[in-house]
């Protein structure tokens, strides 16, 4: 008996239970996005005409990663109904990148897998968040979606004409020090940049014009008086040096500022001639005084962050959300529990959690509640828990599961049919019983492999000619128990589930 005439039987069109993540489950995509929640989603997406940090621990399988989906989705339907108050939405969920780029920074012997994390600073985390926020603005503004944007991401030019005169001043500084895009050279991206503004520079020229003008006045006028013999003296190498001396002295001073951006932005490989160059195209004065991230502190960072709020809030944003998913993934993470906590701690810091206009989402690993528990006096006062909204376990119920199963059939039903967990097993399965062995599943993914894999048992054990179309209790309990067997050795960390 096959599987498939077994769903055709119950008016189903595809297998509801064959995909175990979210990323690349198109039936959750499609269908279930905007109808399956935990029952703490209202807590968690909160407010968003008041953007909210929200902590959740939960273990793998528990929908963090869905319910990061569900977030964008519903921010993205906001963004359409309120064009003027639109949040930005940032997801901080591939690390690698800026993880690698930090190693390379660090000192050789601090360049080992389990001391490297241990100099990652709340600063290093806003470098990236900073980096993704104005790459992501840029490619909106310059109308060039950037690659790895997802199905949500807002298309179209924004309304730059709106923002004054130090704000384009502003978002260039910014983009200087945090734009990274993979599709178009730094140096002509700026440029773009700067005439997309409309913010013209033309007398950060002055010292270069004043050096050219000197070089050939002096050239000219050894030329008209024949005096070659002067060349062997020092003097109008002198009057050389003295013509470029500002230029120079300009050429100096940024490039010590550019090397230190590029040494302390530690998440991104800036190459510091270049930005050089771009700086030096923004008059002096505008930028004299200026925040920049030249220093192993978060105050610069936190600066800049408001000022990209600014920019923000002239083009219709009225705050920024940030999703900060699979922190166990990195490799250099490597799903140790050691390693996330040195990650992801320097977040949990209540001045960046809290602060106005920026709503946090960390989706974070059910190993990290551990730590929290074991955390001290200190910890707490500076994380604020109890003010960040956090849900120490994404658990499920087992009633919350059956009504998971049974949006997912409804899902993949055929026209005019309405298939029910209930209609796959027969009578002597209770309603009780069933519900109960689903409630020890504890997470969706381990329903849908279990499910999974009870259907294909079922149906390998009939033949085409006699179909059986409703499971069995011994079937049932068998499958569940060697399910069970191997949950556990998952659990353990001796199984791959």
């Amino acid at each position: 008996m096959k599987i498939q005439q077994f769903f055709q039987h119950h008016g189903i069109i595809a297998n509801p239970f064959a995909d175990e993540d979210a990323q690349i489950d198109s039936i959750f995509k499609e269908h279930c996005i905007d109808r399956t929640y935990h029952p703490s989603w209202d807590k968690i997406f909160g407010e968003p005409s008041e953007p909210g940090t929200a902590i959740v621990f939960g273990e793998k399988g528990a929908g963090k990663t869905a319910m990061r989906l569900q977030i964008a989705r519903h921010l993205a339907e906001h963004n359409r109904a309120h064009p003027e108050r639109r949040l930005f939405v940032i997801e901080y969920d591939d690390f690698n990148p800026y993880l690698d780029r930090f190693r390379e920074s660090l000192r050789a012997r601090s360049r080992r897998t389990d001391r490297a994390l241990s100099e990652w600073k709340l600063w290093d985390h806003m470098d990236a968040i900073l980096s993704l926020g104005i790459t992501q603005l840029v490619d909106r503004i310059l109308a060039t979606p950037r690659e790895a944007s997802s199905s949500h991401t807002e298309t179209g030019e924004p309304k730059i004409d709106a923002l004054d005169r130090l704000q384009k001043r502003d978002l260039l500084m910014l983009a200087a020090c945090y734009d990274r895009s993979w599709g178009a050279p730094f140096k002509p991206r700026m440029n773009r940049l700067r005439r997309s503004l409309r913010y013209f520079t033309w007398p950060v020229r002055r010292d270069f014009l004043v050096g050219v003008a000197v070089t050939a006045a002096g050239a000219a006028f050894i030329v008209w008086l024949q005096k070659w013999e002067w060349l062997a003296t020092p003097w109008p190498f002198l009057a050389l040096l003295a013509g470029w001396f500002l230029w120079l002295w300009s050429v100096a001073r940024w490039y010590r500022e550019a090397w230190g951006i590029a040494r302390q932005v530690r998440v991104i490989d800036h190459e510091t001639n270049a930005l050089r160059q771009v700086l030096m195209r923004m008059p002096e004065e505008a930028l004299a005084g200026q925040p920049l991230p030249n220093r192993e502190r978060s105050d610069d960072r936190f600066e800049l962050l408001a000022k990209l709020q600014g920019a923000l809030k002239t083009l219709g944003y009225s705050g920024i959300i940030v999703l900060v998913d699979r922190v166990d993934e990195p490799h250099l993470i490597n799903g140790s529990a050691e390693q996330m906590r040195a990650f992801v701690w320097p977040m949990l810091d209540n001045k960046f959690l809290k602060h106005p206009g920026l709503g946090i989402k960390l989706l974070l690993p059910i190993e990290l509640a551990r730590f929290v528990e074991r955390e001290n006096r200190d910890f707490y006062q500076r994380a604020r828990l109890d003010k960040q909204n956090m849900v120490p376990s994404l658990l499920w119920t087992g009633e919350a599961l059956y009504d998971v199963a049974n949006d997912r059939l409804r899902a993949c039903a055929a026209d005019g049919r309405a298939p029910k967990l209930r209609d796959l097993f027969d009578g002597s399965i209770d309603d009780r019983r069933l519900i109960e062995s689903l409630r020890t599943l504890r997470v969706p993914r381990h329903l849908f492999k279990f499910l999974y894999r009870l259907l294909v048992a079922h149906t390998s054990a009939h033949t085409d000619d006699e179909p059986v179309w409703q499971v069995n209790r011994a079937t049932f309990e068998s499958t569940l128990a060697l399910y069970q067997r191997d949950q556990d050795a998952f659990d353990r960390g001796v199984g791959a589930g």
